[in-house]
């Protein structure tokens, strides 16, 4: 790949593969901070068989790719950018995430595809991988880790873009995209003003 290429890291749920489920994501997220009160970024790692088996379970519900997926495949065949893929999904589903990868045919497509092998907090895990593969744009669509990662990365040539969902469509973002293929389209955009 050229030097000169962005590199953009894609979310795997909820921006590669289509997930209606995160739409509850808020609701969810302001349950735990008041039944928790729990105000940092933080995430539940499944320990016992029977929570993983549910992890498993919650994460069908990403279950067919995503909005842009064709528009994504055109502009990496013709080298626009570089793609790799940061999914935080603990290692109870790495069989999911590599049978998505066959499905997806990321080793056509990708430069590389990583999960979170080590079940390490999520956000923190993305950030160690966004600095290790150097990414220009990395696309999530959890609330929590975009503002972790855009407060992390402040200051850099780094941008975080965030996929938002219907019930948080109103929070101001610079770069909020309501699906995948509308992100693309902008690094498109921004690829030629960088070049």
């Amino acid at each position: 790949m050229s030097e000169n290429l962005l590199k953009v890291g894609f979310d795997l749920d909820g921006v590669i593969l289509y997930n209606p489920v995160r739409n509850v994501r808020p609701i969810i997220a302001k349950a735990k901070k008041m039944i928790l009160h729990k105000s940092k970024v933080g995430f539940y790692v499944p320990k016992t068989p029977l929570e993983q088996f549910l992890w498993y379970l919650i994460h069908k519900s990403s279950f067919i790719p995503a909005p842009g997926m064709k528009e994504l495949y055109a502009a990496l065949a013709d080298k626009k950018f570089e793609a790799h893929i940061v999914t935080a999904r603990f290692d109870c589903l790495k069989d999911d995430f590599l049978n998505w990868v066959k499905k997806i045919k990321a080793d056509t497509h990708f430069t590389s595809y990583i999960h979170n092998a080590e079940n390490e907090q999520p956000h923190i895990f993305k950030k160690k991988m966004i600095e290790k593969l150097d990414l220009d744009i990395f696309i999530d669509d959890n609330w929590d880790i975009v503002q972790y990662l855009q407060k992390e990365f402040k200051g850099t040539h780094r941008r975080v873009y965030w996929i938002y969902n219907f019930f948080d469509r109103h929070l101001e973002y610079p770069h909020k995209f309501p699906h995948m293929k509308q992100a693309v389209e902008h690094i498109l955009h921004y690829n030629v003003l960088k070049n």
